[in-house]
C-alpha cells in the first residue's frame, strides 16, 4: 500500500495525539510524521506494510483516550509529503 495523508477533525490537540500516534506507530512498525495544524485538526502521513498501515489506520480513529476523532479523512500523500518521511515516525512543527 502506498503512503496516505490523514486529516483528523475533533478534540485531536492538546491531548497528547502526536505523541501517542508517534507510540502506535513504533508498536505497529509504521513510518512518517504528524503535525498539529492551525485550524485544530491534526495531519500526518503513514507509510509501512498493509498490515502497518491497517493499524495505523484503526488507532486513527479513536487516538489516545483523552481524544475525541469527529472525522478522519484519508487520500494517497504526494511525492513531497512522503518525501518528508525519515526512517521513523516523527512529530513534525506546526503546519
Amino acid at each position: 500500500m502506498a503512503a496516505l495523508h490523514l486529516l483528523i477533525s475533533g478534540r485531536v490537540q492538546g491531548v497528547g495525539f502526536r505523541w501517542s500516534m508517534c507510540e502506535a506507530a513504533l508498536q505497529h512498525g509504521a513510518r512518517g510524521w504528524v503535525r498539529n495544524c492551525g485550524d485544530g485538526r491534526v495531519e500526518a502521513v503513514i507509510d509501512g506494510d498493509d498490515a502497518a498501515i491497517d493499524a495505523m489506520l484503526r488507532w486513527a480513529q479513536h487516538g489516545p483516550r483523552s481524544a475525541r476523532v469527529d472525522q478522519l479523512e484519508t487520500r494517497p500523500a504526494t511525492a513531497a509529503e512522503s518525501a518528508a518521511i525519515g526512517s521513523g515516525f516523527a512529530p513534525l512543527p506546526d503546519g
